[in-house]
């Protein structure tokens, strides 16, 4: 279990990271950065794990999240426990790495957009294992320190599927002789049981919704691709039936 410390060095190193993010974000669009917004770039290299539009949504509810979390460090609350302080640098790199993105994946340079999505996906699970480590969190906590970083990483780790997969199919990568349908299955299915791992571990009922909204959009955006339609669909609904019962085993104990 991790104490909390009365001094947070980073808060501000947080700040600017977070407001980096924010104006990366809108660069992206705005400009746009590589002459293409994002999800104009997706339509470029179409696979068949991509969601439809509308999942990106959850961007902005965890933007929204990770304000609660950068405001909740200068709260007086926080000069007791200073909860925060416990991500150390890691919030930090993990905005480096969401902007960094952003410009690589704008330019189309796939290949170094999965490497720094897996640096995303990296510190965002050094954060994930400490929030969840905090010792008796306040209301406060749990919601804008705890959740909102398990959401950004349910999220993540379905991007950094779908990631690998556009940069393996720029490359034209014929997959051992298998069909894209049964890839996609197989990806789905793989996704599938890093968040069962990952969320029974620390007995997180939010980790799997993220997949659950996911696999939905999904589901809906390949509706034309049966296999790979109902495939997400049915995980999507097993994965429903599993956060719903890892919640209330939880509250039980």
């Amino acid at each position: 279990m991790l104490r909390t410390t009365h001094r947070n060095p980073y808060k501000w190193l947080n700040v600017i990271g977070f407001v980096l993010v924010i104006v990366m974000n809108a660069l992206a669009n705005l400009l746009p950065i590589g002459g293409r917004t994002t999800s104009e770039v997706s339509a470029l290299y179409p696979v068949l794990i991509t969601p439809a539009g509308y999942a990106f949504a959850i961007w902005s509810v965890i933007y929204a999240f990770l304000a609660g979390f950068i405001i909740l460090q200068f709260l007086p609350s926080q000069k007791q426990r200073n909860t925060a302080a416990v991500l150390k640098f890691w919030f930090f790199i993990s905005c480096l790495a969401n902007a960094g993105w952003i410009v690589l994946w704008q330019n189309l340079w796939f290949g170094w957009s999965v490497l720094v999505i897996f640096i995303l996906l990296f510190s965002l699970s050094q954060m994930y294992v400490r929030v969840l480590a905090l010792q008796k969190p306040t209301t406060g906590e749990k919601w804008f320190v705890q959740l909102p970083f398990r959401i950004y990483l349910g999220w993540v780790s379905v991007a950094t599927i779908i990631n690998v997969t556009v940069w393996l199919s720029k490359r034209e990568w014929d997959g051992f002789g298998l069909g894209d349908e049964t890839w996609a299955i197989l990806l789905l299915i793989i996704g599938a049981i890093v968040a069962l791992a990952v969320s029974f571990s620390y007995r997180d009922a939010v980790l799997p919704l993220v997949f659950v909204w996911a696999y939905i959009a999904i589901s809906v955006k390949q509706s034309d691709i049966t296999a790979v339609a109902y495939t997400a669909a049915g995980i999507a609904a097993l994965l429903l039936i599993y956060s719903i019962w890892l919640f209330f085993s939880k509250r039980r104990q």
